[in-house]
């Protein structure tokens, strides 16, 4: 994939956690993505270790928990076909109670995806 990010790797000790988020960058952040990549339409989390206690990565609007299992992945749009933001994605990483918690990343730009995942008919598909 030419306009996916590196694969990032991310290690979260005990107490580690992230605040909710988005992955896609909002309207108001012109310059987060080059533009010849376009804005971050999906997301591939891997999960590469098991976590004893805490860790689970959730979603807050749709009220989904996602508890870390090594060998398993999540994948999601975080764009709609219009190219609009799904505010849904909105996510965050459950503090570490017990163990520590691998997992790695790869985000995928727009660019290059046409035939993929072609543009809908409305903004919100």
């Amino acid at each position: 994939m030419e306009t996916a990010e590196e694969l990032q790797v991310v290690n979260y000790g005990m107490g580690g956690h992230y605040e909710p988020h988005f992955d896609f960058a909002r309207k108001e952040e012109k310059s987060a993505f080059d533009p010849n990549d376009g804005n971050r339409i999906a997301t591939m989390l891997f999960y590469m270790s098991d976590v004893e206690a805490g860790g689970a990565t959730v979603f807050p609007q749709v009220g989904a928990r996602l508890v870390p299992e090594k060998g398993a992945g999540a994948f999601w749009y975080n764009l709609f076909r219009s190219g609009e933001g799904d505010f849904l994605t909105r996510h965050a990483a459950c503090p570490v109670l017990v163990g520590s918690k691998w997992v790695s990343n790869k985000w995928i730009h727009e660019r290059g995806q046409e035939f993929r995942r072609k543009c809908g008919l409305s903004p919100d598909e």
